[in-house]
This record gives C-alpha cells, sequence and structure tokens, in this order.
C-alpha cells in the first residue's frame, strides 16, 4: 500500500447539509457575508433583510439617535430610512479603518467608539443568519497593519456567538486566495471600496519548502485560544501601503453633481448616480452610448440621470481621480522597492471593491503596472471566498501530520543532506506541485534512487494548526527517519556525470494524501511517468 502522509482516519461527513463555515468581511463601505457548507463546492452570499442591500453585501453603516441612544439602525435600513443626509441623525460610517488603530491616530465625531460600532454590525448580521444554518465555524478578515489589535478586539466582540470554532485571516491573503493565486505569491492588492482607495504590496507566506497559509484559530471546541495556542502568527507581510479617503460614493457624488449642479444631493440622488455608475461599467456598452436612470425627488416630479461612459470617463480625469491613483500606486511601488520587491518580481495584480468594476480604472492600473498581470475575481466577495479558502473543512481538506524528506547529494560539501519536501502543517491536496532538479554525483550514472525519510519528532505538543488539533515536535526537526519501502530509481540514459542536471521532477499530494511524483528528464526530453511513493 501507498505510504499515507498523514496516518490517520477521515471523519465521516458531516450528515447534516446546512452544516458549514461563516465568513465576515467587514469593509470600510461594504461588509461581505458568505456561508459554505461541508458539502458545498462553492460558497454562498447571504441574504439578510433587513440589513442587507443586495445577497451578501451590507452597507457598513450605523445610525443611533443622540437623545435614544438604544435606537438603532444598521446596513440598508439606514439607506432605506432616508436618514444619511439627516441632520437629527447620527450616521456612523467608515468606522472599520480605526478599529485596533493607536488611540492618537483616530480621528471621528461619533459619540461610539470604532470598535462599538464593529461590535453592533457583527452582532446585527449573527442575529439575521438563516435558522436553517448551523454554523460550525466563522472566520472573519482583518487588516495586516492592526493585525493583532484587531484580532483581539474580534476575540471579545464575537465571544457571545455560539460557534466552537472561529478563525482570523489577513485581508491581502484572502483576497489573492479569493482571486486563485498560490502561496509565497507576491503582489498587489488594489482595494477601491464605496469610501477609501487601500493599495498593499504584500508577500504572501508559504511556497515551495514551507506550509501554506492558513487561519489563524482564536477558538476551538468553545475554548478561547488566546495565550493557549502555540500556533504562529501567519499573515502576509507587507512591503508597501498607501490609502486614499476616496472612493465609489465619491464619484456617485460628482455625477450627482455634474448632472444637476444646482440642487442639493439628496439620498435618491445619490442612489440614482450607484446605480447609472454601475450600469455604465457593464461589459459590451459602447463608450458613446447614453444611458438613463430614473429617479424620484420626494413630493417631486420624475426625473432623470443620463450619462455616457466617455462622459464618466472624462468627469474621473478631470476631478483628478487617475492622479490619485498615480501618486498612491507610485508610493507602494516606492516603499516596495525599499524593502526589495520591484514591479517586476509580482505575481500579479488583485483588483476588488465596487469601483475596480469601471473599465477605466481597470485598463489605467493594467498600462501602469505591466508587465505584472492583472487579475480581476468578483470585486466585492473576493476577500470573503478567499477566507472560506483558508479555512478548515471547505477546500482545505486536512493537514500534514507527519514531514517528509527527500536525500539529495550536496555538490559544495561533497556529502548527502536531506531536502524537506512537505512539513508537517502542510495542507493537502496540494495546490501546485513542488518543482526539483537532480544531478548525477558519479560518473557514468545510470540511475537516481529517490530516497525518502520522515523527520523524527523528540518532543510533541498540541497545536492548533488550519483548524485541526495537530501533533508538532519542538525543538525543530533534525534527525530523519527512512521510509522502509525500496526507494523508486529514475533510469537515466544517457548515463549522467558529476554535476550534470538530469531530470526534473514534480512532486505533490493527492487527495487520498499519497505522494506523488512525476517529471522529465531534462537532456532527452523523456517524460517520466506519474508514481506514487512509498510502495
Amino acid at each position: 500500500m501507498a505510504m499515507d502522509l498523514n496516518s490517520m482516519d477521515e471523519q465521516n461527513p458531516d450528515i447534516k447539509a446546512q452544516t458549514g463555515t461563516l465568513a465576515i468581511d467587514l469593509g470600510n463601505s461594504t461588509t461581505v457575508v458568505a456561508f459554505q457548507g461541508a458539502r458545498d463546492t462553492s460558497p454562498t452570499l447571504l441574504n439578510l433583510p433587513p440589513i442587507s442591500r443586495i445577497a451578501g453585501e451590507v452597507p457598513s453603516l450605523i445610525w443611533s439617535f443622540k437623545e435614544e441612544k438604544s435606537k438603532v439602525l444598521v446596513g440598508q435600513e439606514v439607506i432605506s430610512s432616508g436618514l444619511i443626509n439627516s441632520k437629527s441623525s447620527d450616521v456612523i460610517s467608515d468606522f472599520k479603518r480605526w478599529i485596533g488603530a493607536p488611540a492618537s491616530a483616530t480621528t471621528h465625531r461619533w459619540d461610539v467608539l470604532p470598535e462599538e460600532a464593529g461590535e453592533i454590525l457583527l452582532r446585527a448580521i449573527w442575529q439575521r443568519i438563516p435558522q436553517d444554518l448551523i454554523i460550525q465555524r466563522l472566520v472573519l478578515t482583518a487588516p495586516v497593519e492592526t493585525y493583532r489589535a484587531y484580532r483581539i478586539w474580534l476575540t471579545k466582540a464575537c465571544k457571545e456567538f455560539p460557534v466552537k470554532e472561529l478563525a482570523l485571516v489577513d485581508e491581502p491573503t484572502a483576497a489573492a486566495m479569493g482571486a486563485g493565486l498560490i502561496p509565497g505569491s507576491k503582489l498587489l492588492v488594489v482595494d477601491i471600496g464605496g469610501s477609501t482607495i487601500d493599495m498593499s504590496l504584500v508577500a504572501l507566506e508559504g511556497g515551495e519548502g514551507q506550509a501554506y497559509p492558513v487561519a489563524q484559530l482564536l477558538r476551538f471546541g468553545g475554548q478561547d485560544l488566546e495565550g493557549i495556542s502555540k500556533q504562529a502568527l501567519r499573515c502576509a507581510k507587507v512591503l508597501g501601503k498607501a490609502g486614499q479617503r476616496l472612493g465609489g460614493r465619491d464619484i456617485d457624488r460628482w455625477i450627482a453633481n455634474h448632472l444637476y449642479p444646482k440642487s442639493s444631493i439628496s439620498d435618491n440622488l445619490l442612489n440614482a448616480a450607484e446605480r447609472l455608475k454601475c450600469r455604465l461599467s457593464d461589459k459590451g456598452l459602447k463608450d458613446t452610448e447614453v444611458l438613463t436612470e430614473p429617479f424620484k425627488e420626494k413630493e417631486a416630479e420624475s426625473k432623470s440621470l443620463k450619462l455616457s461612459r466617455t462622459e464618466l470617463e472624462t468627469l474621473l480625469i478631470e476631478q483628478g481621480f487617475l492622479n490619485r491613483l498615480s501618486s498612491l500606486l507610485k508610493q507602494t511601488i516606492s516603499q516596495g522597492e525599499t524593502n526589495g520587491c520591484s514591479l517586476e518580481e509580482l505575481t500579479g495584480i488583485v483588483l476588488v471593491g465596487g469601483g475596480s468594476r469601471i473599465p477605466m480604472i481597470r485598463n489605467w492600473l493594467q498600462k501602469h503596472t505591466q508587465p505584472a498581470a492583472l487579475i480581476t475575481p468578483p470585486p466585492i466577495e473576493a476577500v470573503a471566498v478567499g477566507a472560506l479558502r483558508l479555512t478548515p473543512g471547505v477546500t482545505v481538506k486536512d493537514v500534514l501530520n507527519h514531514g517528509v524528506s527527500l536525500r539529495c547529494w550536496d555538490q559544495k560539501s561533497q556529502k548527502h543532506i536531506w531536502h524537506p519536501l512537505f512539513v508537517a502543517g502542510q495542507p493537502w491536496p496540494t495546490t501546485r506541485p513542488l518543482e526539483i532538479v537532480l544531478a548525477a554525483n558519479q560518473k557514468n550514472q545510470i540511475e537516481l534512487e529517490l530516497v525518502l525519510g520522515e523527520p523524527v519528532q523528540n518532543t510533541h505538543e498540541i497545536i492548533y494548526l488550519d483548524g485541526i488539533p495537530t501533533i508538532q515536535e519542538t525543538p525543530p526537526q533534525k534527525k530523519i527517519t527512512h521510509w522502509r519501502e525500496r526507494p523508486l530509481a529514475i533510469l537515466l540514459s544517457p548515463p549522467g556525470q558529476p554535476g550534470e542536471d538530469c531530470v526534473k521532477l514534480h512532486f505533490s499530494i493527492n487527495s487520498g494524501c499519497k505522494l506523488q511524483v512525476e517529471g522529465i528528464d531534462l537532456r532527452s526530453g523523456q517524460e517520466i511517468s506519474k508514481e506514487i511513493l512509498g510502495t
């Protein structure tokens, strides 16, 4: 039989089809709520009336009446009640950016603290989760720059939620996973939201020979792990960042003021401008085609907004929107270069947020970030979907309890060394093969033997990785135990010579947690057929 890297029985699938994971991506302007059942292959955006605008999207708004603080409206309730421009109300918005920030950096006019506003929004969402959904685990997202303080706040804010597992992922990593990028990538995340533009140049955890990024567990089995779990902090590393309090809602105001310059900007007018902006971003629309968006002011005749995509683009240029993008991009890339990362090294540019739908913005970024590829996942839900992918029980099936290493000849030291292929804590099945090039070490060498071994765990402790209790050694692994199975021999034709690169191999772990290898002879081009190792 093939060597099982986990050496543990798989658990029976949950018999309740609606048991699963809930992801909440708290945003400056929009909070996204997604659910994925234990047997589902893709997530579902949840409709949470009356606080959601559309399925999965809750405006990040809180309204409280100063004379009656117990009276609170949340999300779409604030918009539907027409209270955004009401002088008698205190609308709390854009509070997410201040959660976890130093008190000296916080500037807001509300009586409610940003952390309190965040708790109100989270509770309102939790209270409206459909009753037929059984939430086994809750995963939330956090900004990298305030990750530690944000984590402490979330643990407290979610303390009363009856969920057994609570996990946290950083937003850039979640955005990258939502876009389908691989661990170890370097990327620029451009988030154009309703009220802010945020650019983050980040390096993701993981890569060849390293454990992949996983959600950091804050609670397991109902027990809070703060101060108990030994799971290391493994969020993306920020290499450069810049932000501006300018976003989609500002574009809506520009449209409204451009078309009705002598009118006060009411809630109905602003919402009509937003609808028109979205329609002007539809694929297949001609640049010069004029669209009409009707709206009605209170106790007034029906009116309409008329605009073409060309006119919108001219308006954005006149208002300096592209100049601001240029300034933010230069600032971010400059910081990245200071930290040893240039634009040419990036795996891709991940564009998210509602404003990323505007074709001119996409085209501008594509032009100014070459040669990096522009990656455009679903703009609103990308981070929430990525958070689900980083959470156990969804697409990450399990983690390895044991590592595996390959014995290689080191030309410099003239002796054999052990090269780690996969490490304990590595999620499986793997999403991308590990590539290794092997050279001959003897004259006229006719074969290469793949000698495998398992790092010996001298002492053990229970830690939590990817939401699963995992045995891991401490101190670091040093000894290697050879696999007892006969090594796989790869024939070399023609025979190899010392120091000559002979074969390129791709190692992976399949859905049965078995180590497999395939490759190619670099001299002859002959393929090396796939083999299961450890048989």
